[in-house]
């Protein structure tokens, strides 16, 4: 390298050298050989290039260096099979890297390869026209647009012109360039005015072979003569080419060649990062993918997870290496929130596209960070926008599934690892273990965005459902065991049909409901769901290997099947309880309790009544959901209730054996009402009425102290107190 980069700086100094004798812009037309005019469409077309299209400037020397590196990719190819030795007037070859130049003095920046080159008859087509292809519909589609100013992005989208970007920056540019197939080096000029020049460069052979691009830039353009803005730009946008970019400035102090610097030139290598995507992912150690992520990243975490993949043989090939941090975004969600979407880069032949991608992965996936790269993509003119076609899509649709993939992969991971725990009694090695879990991490941090994919994303539905990880009332909480549909369904009891679930706001409170109590006192497995998304999810996931989802708050619910002699005495029981049921109905009239909502209750628990929802209506906790989403209490939907009266419960029998008797009695009635109303705050339900609530619970206490509810407040007996008085007290002070 160190010999290449001798010859490529002695073949500078020639350039330099041959440019110092060359008239510029200043010649008359006639020494500057040809003179060409555009074609219509590419006056046009420069003139919005240079007012209209482009937004950043810095976009030009992006295009020019990845002109320069497919210039050295062909060469690179066509040398395999067909080795050649080119060599300038010096007797030097061109070497395979992208030179950039920097020159204080004559305000002008130069970009150089030892690519391809171009022979006179290329640099027409290629400088001096679109080309025919497309030309024609290009102008049909201006002319249709209602809206050209806004619309000349993607209408020009269509055409490759990225070489015009250099009259963003540029008053005037030449470009020298040499094929293998012509002994000569041919100079096209041009100041972006309708016109341009071809002659052979009067310098000769300086190139040997490649491309020689001179900028000579405005006066509001000098920015891009400072080194440190050329390097980030290069870093941003090139920084993964597959060719050495080197940037050269003047060092008048150091005219001898002495480390590294050659006659007044410094060489300074700025992509120094090489693309891990493009390597053997098994070569590649993890301190590297973590390395790379926080350069990324601009972090200091590591990612939670990681996954580096090829995908090829198929339709469409690329490479992605992607990320799951550690944390989610803030941002994640909010959809006015630009930086939200800069999660993904995209490349194309490693060149920097763009990380503004809305759409790149579906928005319950806006937590993935990587890069993907890509041969297949076509450009458009700025590379600020992709045409969407059929590539784009497939790599979209693969990687997501990718993705998810990669969230299998955890779970599989942990899967193994709570074998090793359930398989040993040594509790600090279950301890240890338990540490390296990574999929409860995951779930409480992105759970919620899975959840949202259900809902969002039906393509993918079943590939979502299978990472579906909740607690399970058979795990103690602190345990931290995830349970997944398929391990639930694995244990279901034999005549078990559904897969039974509960829905709060958290597992403490869902541990104690009284449905919750019934199934586990018949062997019935719980799932808890904790997410206001949860029971939307369930009205999209309806069930799992053919079992039902079904919520345990929802009166339908029974985990265990009634039998037919069931079934009969159920009727006989109903027929018994008659009177109670009609008797509740009319107590709970001016509550918003209908008559019909009141049954006897089918489970087995020790509570005198249960409050439910009815399968087709909205449960109490999707209330306290949609009331938290409205502003204050207007508008939102209230909770549907059905009443189940335990009958077994020796307070609802006592009930049962008063009203019998008479029913106007006092204290049957206040204690149906109480019973109603804490029935209502233990199922997760509102109180109507707070203060007659509290005013029978204060009754029920002041019976349960024989104590008189009309007793009249205490009067206070002071002279009990010592305390001195404020005159006795500043006596004391002023002695």
């Amino acid at each position: 390298m160190r010999g290449g980069l001798k010859i490529f700086t002695l073949l500078l100094v020639c350039v330099a050298c041959g440019v110092s004798t060359y008239q510029s812009g200043a010649a008359k037309d006639a020494e500057k050989g040809d003179t060409h005019t555009y074609k219509a469409e590419v006056g046009k077309m420069l003139d919005i290039l240079i007012n209209s299209l482009y937004t950043n400037r810095s976009i030009f020397l992006r295009e020019i260096i990845s002109n320069a590196s497919d210039a050295l990719d062909k060469v690179r190819f066509l040398y395999l099979t067909k080795p050649k030795s080119p060599k300038n007037d010096a007797g030097k070859e061109p070497t395979m890297d992208v030179r950039i130049l920097i020159n204080h003095d004559t305000n002008e920046l130069r970009l150089i390869d030892g690519g391809v080159g171009m022979k006179k008859s290329e640099l027409v087509a290629n400088l001096g026209s679109l080309g025919a292809s497309g030309t024609k519909q290009f102008w049909e589609n201006i002319n249709e647009s209602t809206n050209a100013g806004e619309e000349l992005s993607n209408l020009i989208g269509q055409f490759g012109v990225g070489f015009y970007s250099v009259f963003l920056v540029a008053d005037e540019v030449r470009v020298a360039s040499k094929n293998d197939e012509e002994d000569k080096q041919w100079m096209w000029e041009s100041k972006g005015d309708g016109k341009y020049y071809l002659y052979e460069d009067p310098r000769g052979n300086t190139l040997g072979r490649g491309t020689e691009l001179i900028l000579k830039l405005k006066k509001d353009a000098d920015e891009y003569l400072q080194e440190e803005r050329l390097k980030k730009i290069i870093h941003y946008y090139s920084e993964f080419i597959n060719f050495p970019i080197y940037i050269g400035y003047s060092n008048k102090e150091d005219s001898e060649e002495k480390d590294g610097k050659y006659n007044g030139y410094d060489w300074e290598l700025v992509n120094v990062i090489k693309p891990i995507w493009t390597r053997n992912p098994q070569t590649v150690e993890k301190g590297e993918y973590v390395d790379f992520y926080r350069g990324f990243s601009k972090g200091t975490d590591e990612p939670m997870y990681y996954s580096h993949f090829v995908a090829e043989g198929g339709e469409i090939d690329f490479k992605a290496v992607l990320y799951v941090p550690s944390k989610l975004p803030n941002n994640a969600f909010n959809v006015h929130d630009d930086s939200s979407y800069k999660n993904m880069r995209l490349y194309v032949r490693r060149v920097f596209i763009t990380d503004e991608f809305k759409d790149l992965f579906p928005r319950y996936m806006n937590f993935v960070q990587g890069v993907v790269d890509s041969d297949d993509l076509p450009l458009n003119v700025s590379r600020e926008l992709l045409q969407e076609n059929r590539v784009l899509k497939t790599i979209k649709k693969q990687l997501v599934r990718k993705a998810l993939g990669m969230f299998l992969e955890i779970t599989k991971k942990d899967d193994e690892i709570w074998k090793e725990i359930e398989e040993t009694n040594d509790k600090e090695l279950q301890k240890k273990k338990m540490a390296e879990l990574r999929y409860p991490d995951f779930w409480d941090e992105y759970g919620k965005s899975l959840r949202m994919g259900l809902v969002e994303d039906g393509g993918n539905r079943l590939r979502i459902t299978k990472l579906l990880r909740y607690r399970s009332s058979i795990y103690p909480f602190e345990y931290n065991k995830l349970v997944s549909l398929e391990d639930y369904v694995s244990r279901m009891k034999e005549n078990q049909k559904h897969i039974f679930f509960v829905a709060g706001e958290d597992i403490a409170k869902l541990s104690h409901l009284p449905v919750v109590e019934d199934a586990m006192n018949q062997g019935i497995e719980v799932l808890y769901m904790t997410e206001a998304i949860d029971e939307y999810v369930t009205s999209s996931v309806t069930d799992y290997n053919g079992f039902r989802l079904v919520n345990l708050a929802l009166n339908m619910a029974q985990p265990v099947p009634s039998t037919e002699q069931e079934e009969l005495l159920k009727e006989k029981r109903e027929e018994k309880y008659k009177p109670l049921i009609e008797w509740f109905g009319k107590l709970l009239e001016d509550l918003k309790v209908r008559s019909d909502k009141i049954v006897l209750c089918h489970r087995r628990t020790a509570r005198p009544a249960i409050i439910s929802s009815p399968k087709i209506g909205t449960t109490a906790n999707m209330a306290r959901i949609n009331k938290g989403q409205t502003l204050g209490d207007h508008g939102h939907k209230t909770a549907d209730k059905i009443v189940e009266l335990n009958h077994l419960n020796p307070i609802m029998d006592e009930i049962y054996r008063r009203i019998i008797v008479d029913e106007n009695d006092e204290v049957a009635r206040n204690a149906a009402l109480l019973v109603f109303e804490t029935a209502c705050l233990e199922s997760g339900f509102e109180v109507e009425d707070l203060q007659n609530f509290s005013d029978r619970v204060l009754k029920v206490v002041y019976q349960g102290l024989d104590m008189g509810t009309d007793q009249a407040m205490l009067e206070e007996d002071l002279s009990q107190y010592e305390v001195e008085s404020t005159s006795d007290a500043s006596q004391k002070n002023e002695l």
